[in-house]
């Protein structure tokens, strides 16, 4: 099921081959319940062993259009994480301490150490979506960047990061109903910003430099997954799925006691018994 929405080196699908209201063949969120709370079982053992062996850190990176839902996912899938080794990043307009440095400098600096899972709302990769759109940087300099980009998660992944990254897929009419709950809904009023409205215009342009994005960077270990947004609850799933799947492939298991720890532990028994 997963490999319908990985996008590895090979493959050449755009954004249009993925139906945003797509659920994977499931009729509602009740059939998949019982399967997503099984999950999350598994997700904080798995924790649990990458805390302890400290082989390896983990970084989910979201990325999707305004009301693609980053927070919500972070939130309804990560939240469960013991918090002693969890911490979520959200990156906005830089500050002028991050526009003084390169532009991978800010996230780089908050990558997980081994032993830790880290999410990310939204990423470095805004540094050739947001200012390519705009005009900020022209196409040869997206393309440095994008080769950047390429060189720095090949040197996370060769240092024991997993990297997991997801792009929430929505339409444009359901941003549309979601920009109009917020403005209805007191409770959400907070979350209404209306640059919102204005980067509706540029839809199409944040398509092209996302599939440009994605045909440069997919690769072998570190592809990205195209997650249908529309039906909040398939996206939670399949997210968590993605996500538990990738670190079952680290095949994590509790440290053994050294040699010295044995010997140690043998001789207080010796002890004891003497």
């Amino acid at each position: 099921m997963l490999k319908n929405y990985r996008l590895d080196k090979a493959d050449k699908r755009g954004l249009s081959s993925f139906d945003p209201n797509d659920t994977g063949g499931f009729a509602s969120k009740e059939e998949i319940q019982d399967e997503f709370e099984r999950m999350e079982r598994k997700l904080r053992k798995l924790q649990d062993k990458l805390f302890a062996s400290k082989t390896n850190g983990v970084l989910v990176l979201f990325q999707g259009m305004d009301c693609s839902g980053k927070d919500g996912v972070i939130k309804k899938v990560l939240s469960n994480l013991n918090p002693q080794g969890f911490r979520a990043e959200s990156f906005k307009q830089p500050t002028p301490e991050e526009s003084a440095h390169d532009f991978l400098w800010r996230t780089h600096k908050v990558v997980p150490a081994k032993g830790y899972i880290t999410a990310f709302n939204r990423s470095y990769y805004e540094d050739v979506l947001v200012t390519r759109v705009h005009g900020r940087i022209q196409d040869e300099e997206a393309a440095a960047r994008l080769k950047h980009i390429r060189h720095f998660e090949r040197l996370l992944t060769n240092n024991g990061v997993l990297l997991i990254k997801i792009f929430l897929h929505i339409s444009p009419d359901f941003q549309l109903e979601k920009i109009r709950e917020r403005l209805s809904n007191p409770e959400k009023l907070w979350k209404f910003d209306p640059s919102d409205l204005k980067e509706r215009q540029y839809w199409d342009s944040y398509v092209d430099a996302y599939e440009d994005a994605f045909r440069h960077t997919s690769t072998h270990r570190a592809p990205w997954h195209i997650v249908p947004a529309n039906k909040r609850w398939f996206r939670d799933y399949l997210a968590l799925r993605i996500i538990l799947s990738s670190l079952e492939k680290l095949n994590l298991a509790y440290p053994e006691p050294d040699i010295e720890t044995r010997k140690l532990l043998e001789q207080l028994e010796g002890q004891r018994n003497a």
